[in-house]
Order: structure tokens, then C-alpha cells, then sequence
């Protein structure tokens, strides 16, 4: 099974504008962290992440060594400067992500799949069944 984790920080914007008032000139790393969500049946976990306005071209999916799913998102904005525009605020930019979950062993590493849609990336990881789990046991002769 998949940690179930709800995070809900407290005032975060506040504090971060407090914090960094007056530090307008040090560029402010922007660092996005999807809202997900993670369910289960017999067949399957499914993970849906929302990343609205990103293409597949942004995303990465892998498994690492480890047995873990590493998701990643990597979205470059580009600046276009106009003439006599003067920008007040810009939070268009760059901005990255990347997280990592430990697979449960009862996931068919080679089935997983991924898809973008309105903006919603759907990670589908199918469940070997208990005869196909009786299957994967094997016995090694002792020589």
C-alpha cells in the first residue's frame, strides 16, 4: 500500500512574503509541489497529480535501483521583454519538482503507465494477483 499523506502547511505565503521582504534582489527559487491523489483497488494504485498547463514533454517518469517511482517536472517560462512594459510583479518562471515513492512489492514494475489529460497526470500501477505472486516464488536446488 501507498503512504497516504494530506499536506495542508498553515499560512505559508504569509510567512514566505514576510521572510523575504526587502530581498527583492535575490531571485526567488520557485519550486512547485503537485496536489496528488492516491487510491487503490484490487486491480491497481492510481496516482493523480495535477499539472495544469504542462505537456508530457515536461514530465519525467522513471523507477530507480531502489524500487522506487520517481516523478519529475522540469518548466522553463520564457521571459519575453517588451518595449516600455515595466513588470511589477512576475511569477511566471522557471519551476521544478521532483517526487520520489517507494513501490509496493506488489506492483508489476513493467506495466506501469502514464498519461496526460486536462491537465491531470494519471500513473496507473497494476497488482499482481495472488496466483501470479505464487508464480514469481521459486526454489533453488542446493548443489
Amino acid at each position: 500500500m501507498l503512504v497516504t499523506r494530506n499536506n495542508r502547511e498553515l499560512m505559508p505565503s504569509l510567512f514566505n512574503e514576510l521572510l523575504n521582504w526587502g530581498n527583492s534582489f535575490m531571485p526567488e527559487e520557485r519550486v512547485a509541489t503537485p496536489k496528488m491523489n492516491i487510491s487503490e483497488t484490487d486491480k491497481d494504485y492510481e496516482m493523480e497529480l495535477c499539472v495544469p498547463g504542462l505537456k508530457k514533454e515536461d514530465l519525467s517518469i522513471s523507477i530507480d535501483t531502489d524500487n522506487q517511482l520517481v516523478v519529475e517536472m522540469s518548466k522553463e517560462n520564457k521571459k519575453e521583454e517588451k518595449e516600455g512594459r515595466k513588470w511589477l510583479r512576475r511569477e511566471f518562471s522557471s519551476s521544478q519538482f521532483k517526487q520520489v515513492f517507494t513501490l509496493p512489492e506488489n506492483v508489476k514494475r513493467e506495466q506501469i503507465s502514464a498519461k496526460v489529460e486536462h491537465g491531470i497526470l494519471t500513473i496507473t500501477m497494476p497488482k499482481f494477483t495472488e496466483d501470479e505472486k505464487k508464480a514469481l516464488a521459486q526454489k533453488i536446488d542446493i548443489q
